[in-house]
C-alpha cells in the first residue's frame, strides 16, 4: 500500500513497531528459557557425574551410598533420582513411577509424565555399568507455573510499551492533523478570495509555529505582489476612464456638429470604439472587485433555477431580434447561496456570449440541473463552437479565440463569469456540445 497519507504512515509505523516488539519479546522469552534449560542440564549432569563416580563400570555399593547422601541434603529437594538394574527393577531413588520410559541422554519433561509437583523439567538418563541405569531429573521452573508467570510479565511489560507508543502516536497524529487542517483551511480561504487569511500560531516557538510563520510570511509577500498588480490595473482603469469619457463627449459633440454624413459616420464609429473601451475597463474593475471576495458578505439563499428561468425569459425577445432561439430546461429547484446580482450577470453574459458568437438561426439551450450536492447551470448552442486547444485561452482575461478576433468584444465576458463562479466556490468549464459549445457553471447546493 503506498504510504501517501498520514493515516497510512501511522498504521505502517504501528505495524512495524508491533512486529519488532512482539519479535523482541519472543526472542527474550526464548533466550531466557534456553538459558534456564542449559543451567538445569549442567546441574543434573554434575549430579549424575557425582553419583556415577570416576570409575566405569561404577560399583553398586558406592552408587547407592552417594544417592543416599545426596537425598539427605536439604538443597536437593527439587531433584529426582532413580537407579535401576538391568531388569528394570528400582534399586534406589525418590522418584514416583512415570507414565513413559525416558530415552537415553537429555530429554524434556512436562505434566504428562505424571511426576507429582513437576510441570516442566529436564532429565538425564545414562548407563553407568554393571547393568545399572541412572536417571536424574530437575525442574526448570523454580516455582509453580513459572513459565506462565514469566509470559504474563512479558505481555504486561511489552503491552504497556505498545500502549504508550499507540497513545503517543495518536497524539502526534492529532497534532499534525490539526496543523494540516489549519493549513488547508487557510489555503481554501485564500482560494475563495480572502487574501488576508493566515495560518494560526500558538505562540510557542515550536517547529509547527515556525512553519506557520514562514508560510504566513510567504502569503504576506504574495499578497503584497497581488495588491501591487491589482492596484496597477485598477489605477490604469480608473485613470483612463475619465479621459475616455471626456473623449466620448467630445466625439458626441463632433457628431452633432458634423457637416457631412461621412464625418458623422466616422465620429459614430469612434464613439462605438470608445464605448467598447469603457466597457472593457468597467469589466476589469468588476473582475478585480469580485476576485477580492468582498461581495461574499452579501450572500443570501436563492433558487438558481428560478433565477435562470427569469433571466432567460427576459433575454428571449433579444434573441428573437437576432433570429436566435432560447430553449429553457429548468429543474424544479436548485437552492444555492450567493449574490443574486452577480449570478444574474453571469447568466446574462453566457447567453449574450452565445448570441454574439453564433450565426442567426442558432438554438441556445439554457438548463439547470441538480447532481448530488451540486447545481449545474449550462448554456449550450449548436454554433461553430470553440476548438479544444483554444478553450483555456477563452477563459483568460483578454483571451480571444481566433474566430472571434474580427468581432466586437474585449475578451472579458467568460473570465468575468469564471470569477463569479469562483467567488461562489464553484467552477466554470467549456465543453463540446456536438456541434457547438456548452459552458457549464457548477455551484455547491445550499446545506
Amino acid at each position: 500500500m503506498p504510504l501517501r497519507s498520514l493515516r497510512a504512515l501511522a498504521i505502517a509505523f504501528l505495524l512495524a513497531f508491533l512486529l519488532i516488539t512482539i519479535g523482541t519479546g519472543m526472542a527474550i522469552f526464548t533466550a531466557t528459557h534456553a538459558t534456564i534449560v542449559a543451567q538445569v542440564d549442567k546441574r543434573i549432569l554434575s549430579v549424575s557425574d557425582n553419583i556415577a563416580g570416576t570409575q566405569f563400570p561404577a560399583r553398586r555399593s558406592q552408587v547407592l551410598a552417594r544417592i543416599a547422601e545426596i537425598l539427605d541434603e536439604r538443597d536437593t529437594g527439587d531433584l529426582g533420582i532413580e537407579l535401576e538394574d538391568g531388569e528394570g527393577r528400582r534399586l534406589a531413588g525418590n522418584m514416583a513411577a512415570m507414565h513413559r520410559r525416558l530415552p537415553s541422554g537429555f530429554s524434556t519433561l512436562d505434566t504428562e509424565d505424571g511426576i507429582p509437583g513437576l510441570t516442566d523439567g529436564r532429565a538425564l538418563v545414562r548407563e553407568i555399568g554393571n547393568g545399572m541405569t541412572l536417571t536424574v531429573i530437575a525442574e526448570t521452573e523454580p516455582v509453580d507455573n513459572y513459565n506462565a508467570e514469566r509470559l504474563r510479565i512479558y505481555v504486561t511489560g511489552f503491552g504497556a510499551i505498545i500502549l504508550l507508543v499507540v497513545v503517543a502516536l495518536m497524539l502526534l497524529m492529532r497534532t499534525i492533523s490539526r496543523r494540516i487542517t489549519a493549513l488547508n483551511m487557510t489555503a481554501e480561504a485564500i482560494i475563495d478570495g480572502d487574501l488576508r487569511s493566515r495560518v494560526p500560531t500558538s505562540g510557542v516557538r515550536s517547529e509547527f509555529d515556525e512553519q506557520a510563520r514562514i508560510f504566513n510570511r510567504m502569503l504576506d509577500r504574495i499578497g503584497e505582489l497581488m495588491a501591487e498588480i491589482g492596484n496597477i490595473s485598477n489605477d490604469i482603469a480608473h485613470d483612463l476612464r475619465t479621459p475616455l469619457a471626456r473623449l466620448r463627449n467630445q466625439l458626441t459633440q463632433i457628431e452633432r456638429q458634423a457637416s457631412t454624413p461621412e464625418l458623422r459616420a466616422e465620429a459614430a464609429a469612434a464613439i462605438a470604439q470608445g464605448d467598447q473601451l469603457l466597457e472593457m475597463f468597467a469589466a476589469v474593475l468588476r473582475i478585480a472587485e469580485i476576485d477580492a471576495g468582498d461581495r461574499r458578505a452579501g450572500f443570501a439563499p436563492l433558487d438558481l433555477a428560478a433565477l435562470a428561468e427569469e433571466t432567460g425569459g427576459i433575454l428571449q425577445p433579444v434573441a428573437e431580434e437576432s433570429d436566435h432561439q432560447i430553449d429553457l430546461t429548468i429543474c424544479e429547484a436548485a437552492p444555492v447561496t450567493g449574490d443574486r446580482q452577480l449570478l444574474t450577470q453571469a447568466i446574462h453574459n453566457l447567453i449574450e456570449n452565445a448570441l454574439r458568437h453564433t450565426p442567426p438561426g442558432t438554438h441556445i439551450a439554457l438548463s439547470v440541473t441538480v447532481s448530488g450536492d451540486q447545481a449545474l447551470l449550462a448554456v449550450a448552442d449548436n454554433g461553430p463552437g470553440i476548438p479544444e486547444d483554444q478553450r483555456e485561452r477563452a477563459l483568460r482575461r483578454f483571451g480571444r479565440v481566433d474566430k472571434s478576433r474580427t468581432r466586437p468584444g474585449h475578451g472579458l465576458g467568460l473570465p468575468l463569469v469564471d470569477a463569479i463562479a469562483r467567488l461562489h466556490r464553484g467552477t466554470l468549464a467549456l465543453g463540446d456540445a456536438g456541434p457547438g459549445l456548452v459552458v457549464t457553471m457548477t455551484l455547491p447546493l445550499r446545506d
